[in-house]
């Protein structure tokens, strides 16, 4: 893993309301190459307009803008969205369920070479899209490319974020790191690399039996098959703390279930590298429980719970497995 220090942005957090719709028809737009931002999004038509609205008050924006809805029903103003901008907005409702399986939707409808990923509980830096993307050309065509995720400030009592990217140091990332790095919800790629990979793995992510995990186990597969996963600062975007402190276990328990489906989906006595990452990842929770318990208790509490969802993830994806193949062998006799 190589690394090199970059310099904060200096560009402060631009809220949507901070800048004038009459504005956005008068920005300058650059000479990127044509790209696909995709965006998915279940039962959310708040959250994800106001993710549009800051992708579109942009200093740059994607060629094509693919929303894929999975809510219970469509959305006919998100179907209607116009951009204003040399942006096409096409909105995908669809009766699938999971969030792997509708990025993969996403990437299948793309229209171009090179796609961008973010959630749809964003808010983006002006500079944001250009510096993705001009990353990810810089990186050559054998990268995928992910950036600075920070938290905003609580929006309700108790409000967190699940996860963010705060380091300003640019990294590259080859073979065997020990760790995840490539976050799905703010990445670039070529789209034929992603092909090549197979895609998101769609047992794994928000909405399906193992509700997370899903860009790990990508990252995973993208660096065994010989791609670098480029870390980015400059290219940052903010997650929204929306989320109430009542949700944090569930939050908790959903990651630690996701992990250990991940995790025993390579367990090998032959490779014995994930299961000492899942060892790890397990016991450096357990060594600073005592400590943490009197600094962040809800943080302390919300270790045990990530740790008994692995525990559950494993052995749920072990017992899958086991009941496929007992399946495949009854159905050969």
């Amino acid at each position: 893993m190589r690394m090199t220090r970059t310099s904060r942005s200096s560009s402060g957090f631009v809220q949507s309301s901070d800048r004038p719709m009459t504005d956005i028809n008068s920005l300058t737009e650059a000479s990127l190459p044509p790209a696909s931002l995709i965006i998915c999004s279940r039962d959310r038509p708040k959250l994800l307009a106001e993710t549009i609205e800051s992708v579109l008050r942009g200093d740059e924006v994607p060629t094509e803008l693919i929303i894929i809805d999975q809510s219970d029903v469509p959305h006919p103003a998100l179907a209607s969205l116009k951009s204003g901008r040399s942006c096409e907005i096409r909105y995908l409702w669809t009766h699938s369920a999971g969030l792997s399986r509708a990025r993969n939707t996403g990437i299948a409808a793309a229209r171009h070479a090179i796609l961008a990923i973010i959630d749809d509980d964003m808010f983006v830096e002006p500079a944001w899209f250009g510096s993705l993307i001009r990353a990810l050309l810089n990186s050559g065509e054998r990268a995928v490319v992910t950036g600075r995720v920070l938290p905003t400030a609580p929006e309700v009592p108790g409000g967190f974020v699940p996860t963010f990217m705060p380091s300003e140091v640019r990294a590259v990332y080859e073979g065997r790191i020990g760790t995840d790095v490539l976050a799905g919800g703010h990445m670039a790629a070529y789209r034929s690399i992603l092909d090549a990979v197979g895609g998101f793995d769609e047992r794994l992510g928000a909405g399906a039996d193992f509700p997370a995990a899903d860009d790990n186990d990508l990252g995973f597969r993208l660096l065994e098959a010989g791609y670098r996963i480029i870390y980015a600062p400059e290219a940052v975007l903010y997650h929204r703390a929306w989320r109430g402190k009542g949700q944090y276990m569930a939050a908790r328990w959903s990651y630690g279930r996701g992990k250990g489906g991940y995790y025993s989906k390579y367990l090998s006595y032959k490779d014995l590298y994930m299961l000492r990452r899942m060892v790890w990842d397990i016991l450096h929770r357990v060594f600073r429980f005592p400590f943490l318990v009197w600094l962040d208790p809800r943080r302390a509490c919300g270790d045990l719970v990530y740790i008994a969802g692995i525990l559950s993830g494993t052995t749920r994806w072990a017992w899958t497995q086991l009941k496929i193949s007992h399946g495949a062998t009854e159905a050969q006799r």
